[in-house]
């Protein structure tokens, strides 16, 4: 019987196996709450039913992708325009045919990656449409990477495409990593930090360990952080969910000096007190 990929309606991870998944290893992380009403796993083919594919232009050679209705957490997939071709960064939790069209009618992917498996998506639909020979994941978080062929386990520092460098930040995930877009001035961040938002206009960052059940990182995790952010130029972010401007490196260097002052917490700071 050959394996399927399969989402949890609760999250949205994709597994690929032989019938219906016996769970979702998403939902019983600590990170993650558990389905009320027990599993529930959606074919490809029942995901696919009623969906639609929407993009929306960040900044400037940056696009994002998502579906509606969205699935599970409601990831948005970053494209990124490099002089080598199109970078796909997280994903969408599906991408509807149209979607698919129009990125082989832009030229297809010539690489893939992602901060941590919440922001994986639907990876493996881009992986079979496109076979980009790279799709990048932190060494320390392939365990999440079932539903995918990783090509290129990354450590510290991976340049992904010129102009894009990854990083592995840790934190949130051990193998968790943030992507440099040194040309944009833009950190793609996974779930590094989190941005509250009025609208589009950002009003506080956080940073966690567990959003659902608000562990804070430690103050080891956030020094780790702190060292990589403070060497990065930006003053735009992008989480899995949203893109967040302006959001500068100042700002998120003193959201970690906040939480190394005493007791860290998971909930929002407002940005004006960080500014």
């Amino acid at each position: 019987m050959p394996l399927r990929p399969y989402a949890c309606a609760n999250c949205g991870h994709w597994q690929r196996w032989f019938a219906s998944p016996p769970f979702c290893p998403v939902c019983t992380d600590v990170r993650n709450a558990l389905p009320e009403d027990g599993w529930q796993f959606a074919s490809a083919d029942e995901v696919a039913v009623g969906r639609q594919a929407r993009r929306a232009v960040v900044a400037p050679g940056v696009t994002g992708y998502w579906c509606e209705p969205q699935l599970g957490l409601g990831t948005t997939g970053w494209v990124i325009e490099t002089d080598a071709g199109l970078v796909g960064w997280e994903a969408a939790g599906w991408y509807p045919a149209d979607a698919i069209t129009d990125l082989r009618e832009r030229g297809g992917l010539v690489a893939l990656g992602a901060s941590h498996v919440h922001g994986y998506g639907a990876l493996w639909q881009l992986q079979d449409a496109f076979a980009p020979p790279v799709l990048a994941i932190g060494v320390d978080d392939l365990v999440w990477t079932k539903a995918f062929q990783v090509t290129w386990p990354t450590d510290d520092r991976h340049l992904l495409a010129p102009g894009l460098v990854m990083y592995r930040s840790g934190g949130h995930f051990p193998g968790h990593s943030v992507l440099h877009d040194e040309q944009r001035g833009i950190l793609f961040v996974g779930d590094l930090i989190k941005v509250e938002l009025a609208g589009e206009s950002p009003v506080g960052l956080s940073c966690h360990k567990a959003f659902h059940a608000q562990i804070p990182l430690s103050h080891a995790e956030v020094r780790q952080a702190r060292d990589l952010v403070e060497m990065l130029d930006f003053d735009a972010v992008a989480t899995p969910f949203e893109y967040a401007a302006p959001v500068s490196r100042r700002q998120v260097l003193a959201l970690f000096d906040r939480q190394l002052r005493g007791q860290p917490t998971a909930g929002p700071i407002p940005i004006e007190e960080l500014t």
